[in-house]
């Protein structure tokens, strides 16, 4: 029997449900008629329950993600805000080449110097490489302890010795029991574990920048979300998705085309997957957060709506700004904030976040008074975890570890938190000597994916990738036209 994972109609409903309350729709009456028929609501952690329903279960559940995907009579012309109810709606996904949006007179500044001074150019280079490496080295930290509640990883660093959190998790030191209770992330035990890691294994935090170089090589920075449903149909394998992005290939290949993709019985349009896929948006925009956000937004408007959108452009907005190497972390954050809606839920959480952060010594309070705000969502929701992204940042002022172990000791979504983390820190260290080495001597310059192309490739060499589209991408906007790009040979 296979019990497919973030796709069981009778799964979807009790997520829709929830989906629906925090967007203000009145559901009370369907919960009912699904509870009353004996249905069950979403899975706290786990992708699927264990047994499948009733065949006449099952119909229903497909009945009800229909009705519950119905806009509320004032849909039509009210403002998109994302603060709730109606206003919790989308923009349609540009299906045209988008026009490119103003950027700042200093951002144009700090753009136009990388083509014009080849020091700098090898400055962005070094950003860029230390913006790989934090990436894999937040995400391979946070691998083991994905989807255990706070206290489990709380309670497994402080037994190994490990807590405030400053290294790799270990089972070295921790009880059998303690272990029994708390297991690890059983895809993840066997390679992310201090004594196990031999180089960056296979992650989705890591695949969709591979994806996404792979866009920006064969459409350019003027693509479409047309182009990216096409590029993940050519290329990415459909059991390395999850969440959103699993509903919305299977849209695709229902025949749901963009933007109904990110809407058709998806529950999940808000949670953290499009976030995930921002870097590459803001690393080839430095000094440019209005155009990253743009082009975060049309490789959004794919799977997500809404503050799953808004997670998407403040993460490339923030750190675009950050790849410029002139702000600290707190002018980035404030930056990313810039290009979302101001009242929305999403930016709403993270200025609450930073405002704790910045007031409180302790980071174990920080992480406790944001669980108490916002553990009613999913630990994959966008909100906590941006909120606890944008926390961790602030409260180790941008350093490298710190960022990193904040992150990833918060809980949530602890692999993808971790991986934006050490992105952003990446790029504030300048460097990648300025990484400590016990962070990326054992991720071995190697990385594994299953994208064509890129398995087994150095971190060395994806930031000549990347640093070669940024500039790409600065010339194409310069003149406004098509540019040639070589994409990474395939095997």
């Amino acid at each position: 029997m296979i019990r497919l994972t973030w796709v069981q109609p009778e799964d979807l409903v009790g997520h829709e449900l929830r989906q629906a309350e925090e967007e203000g729709k009145d559901v009370e009456a369907i919960k009912s008629r699904w509870l009353t028929a004996g249905g069950h609501l979403a899975p706290a952690r786990a992708g699927a329950s264990p047994t499948p329903p009733a065949p006449q279960l099952r119909a229903l559940a497909e009945e009800l993600l229909t009705e519950l995907s119905q806009p509320p009579a004032l849909w039509a012309g009210v403002p998109q805000g994302g603060t709730g109810g109606h206003n919790a709606t989308h923009r349609p996904a540009p299906e045209n080449k988008a026009p490119r949006q103003a950027v700042s007179g200093r951002g144009a500044r700090a753009r136009s110097a990388l083509m014009s001074h080849r020091g700098e150019k090898e400055a962005l280079r070094h950003r860029l490489h230390a913006a790989w490496l934090g990436r894999a080295a937040g995400c391979l930290l946070g691998k083991p302890v994905e989807k255990l509640p706070l206290t489990a990883i709380r309670s497994l660093a402080q037994a190994a010795g490990n807590w405030p959190l400053s290294t790799w998790f270990t089972e070295r030191g921790v009880p059998r029991e303690l272990r029994e209770a708390h297991p690890w992330n059983k895809r993840s035990a066997q390679n992310s574990l201090a004594e196990n890691i031999n180089g960056m294994p296979e992650d989705d935090d890591l695949n969709y920048p591979l994806l996404n170089l792979r866009l920006l090589q064969r459409h350019g920075s003027d693509f479409t979300t047309t182009d990216v449903a096409r590029l993940w149909l050519d290329e990415l394998p459909a059991a390395r998705t999850f969440t959103a992005e699993r509903i919305a290939y299977r849209n695709l290949l229902s025949g749901i085309e963009p933007p109904h993709t990110a809407t058709h019985h998806n529950p999940f349009r808000e949670w953290i997957g499009a976030l995930i896929r921002a870097d590459v948006h803001g690393w080839t925009h430095p000094g440019a957060p209005t155009a990253a956000a743009d082009s975060a937004y049309r490789d959004a408007c794919l799977t997500h709506t809404a503050n799953g959108v808004y997670g998407a452009m403040f993460a490339a907005a923030t750190i675009a700004e950050a790849a410029a190497g002139t702000g600290d972390v707190h002018h980035c954050l404030r930056t990313g904030l810039t290009v979302v809606p101001p009242d929305s839920r999403l930016a709403r959480a993270v200025r609450h976040s930073i405002q704790l952060a910045t007031r409180t010594a302790d980071f174990d309070h920080v992480v406790d008074e944001l669980h108490a705000a916002y553990g009613h969502h999913h630990w994959v929701h966008v909100i906590p975890n941006a909120a606890l992204l944008a926390a961790a940042l602030t409260h180790a002022e941008g350093d490298f570890t710190g960022s990193i172990t904040r992150a990833v000791s918060g809980g949530w979504d602890t692999d993808s938190n971790g991986a934006t983390a050490g992105s952003i820190a990446g790029l504030l260290a300048g460097h990648p000597d300025a990484l400590p080495d016990r962070w990326t001597s054992p991720l071995k310059n190697r990385l594994a994916s299953s994208v064509p192309g890129f398995d087994g490739i150095g971190f060395d060499t994806l930031a000549d990738l990347t640093t070669e589209l940024a500039l790409t991408t600065e010339l194409a906007q310069q003149t406004q036209q098509p540019q040639e790009i070589q994409e990474t040979p395939r095997p």
